[in-house]
Formats: structure tokens, sequence, C-alpha cells
């Protein structure tokens, strides 16, 4: 998955469980954990393989199911001491959900990636990406740009950009949090210096 995809899944999954059990929309600090969480695992581990050579590929400690739920779990536990239980399960959530969609949309198009979640146990395969994290980064835009714009895009492709879509007008319907909280600081602060 691309990382607005992560995202996109993590926010998805939160705000519908918002709704289901509190019957309301996701706060801003909750949405911004939930966003957060969701892509970190891409920003340990890009970085440190891509730009610093620590790891041979893109998949290893942040993305090691053995890093990621103990790390979830205490997170979750520190954000509860702290009183804020809501942006915990809100991080474990978009943390967690990362891994399954590094893996998952690539067994429906029939190639198997389970290992990608098992570092250091399993092999991961070298990715070849010794330029940097720009040309890294930037090979995310231009490749999805490419199969995107083509006369035929994939389906898996279709359905990916459909759930983006779908999960943006949930957030504009939730009240765009993070945006919202923003705004309204913004706001508060012309307001204290027109005083």
């Amino acid at each position: 998955m691309w990382p607005w995809e992560h995202a996109a899944v993590g926010y998805l999954a939160y705000s519908l469980f918002c709704h289901t059990y509190y019957r309301e929309s996701p706060g801003g600090l909750d949405a911004f954990a939930v966003l957060f969480a969701s892509v970190l695992p891409d920003l340990i581990d890009k970085p440190l393989a891509y730009q610093f050579g620590v790891f041979e590929t893109g998949y290893a400690l942040g993305h090691s199911i053995f890093f990621a739920v103990p790390f979830a779990i205490f997170t979750g536990v520190l954000a509860r001491q702290l009183g804020y239980s809501r942006a915990g399960l809100a991080f474990a959530i978009g943390y967690l959900l990362h891994l399954p969609g590094d893996f998952v949309p690539h067994y429906f198009r029939g190639t198997e990636r389970f290992h990608v979640v098992l570092w250091p146990i399993a092999d991961q395969p070298d990715a070849g990406h010794s330029h940097g994290l720009y040309d890294f980064t930037m090979g995310y835009f231009v490749d999805y740009w490419a199969a995107l714009t083509t006369g035929d895009p994939p389906t898996y492709l279709l359905i990916q950009t459909g759930v983006v879509a779908f999960t943006l007008l949930l957030w504009l319907y939730d009240g765009a949090p993070v945006l919202r909280e923003c705004l309204a600081a913004v706001g508060d602060t012309i307001e204290s210096l027109s005083r």
C-alpha cells in the first residue's frame, strides 16, 4: 500500500469504530494519532533502509509483528495513564493495521508477502532502493500516478483509490478532525491578538 492508503485504512477503521462504539466522530487528537501511527512503520523503516543503510529493505523493525504488538500495547497503556485512552487506542489501530496493509493486497494479486512482518526471523528481500529516501518517495508518486492514468488501471488500484476517496468523504462528514482543531486554534490566536 502507498502511505496515503495506509492513512485512509487506519482512519476509516477508527472512524467506523468511533461511530459504532462511542456514537460520535473521532476527535482531533485521536484522528492525528491514528493517521500518524498508520504511516509510522514506514517512517521508521524506509529512512533507516534507503537513506542510512541500517536495514537492507524497508520492511524491518517498524513492520515486525514482534515489535509492533508490544509497541502498540505500551503506547496504549502509556496513553491511558496520561488520560488519553482514545488516542492510545487510535494509535494501536493505525499502527497494527499497517502490517496487514502491506501483505493482504499482494495476497489478492497472487503474490504472498507475509514474511514482511516477520523481521528478524524471516528473510526480507533486498528491494534494491539504493538511491536514497527522496528517490524512493518520488518513486511512490510516479508509480502510483502512472498506474492510475493508464488506459486500463488495475482493479486493485481502483479499489484502493475508491477506499481513499470514501475515507476522505467520511473525514469531511466527521467534521475534518485535526484540520478543525488547527483552524480553531488559529482563530483563537487571531482573536486574542486582536484584543
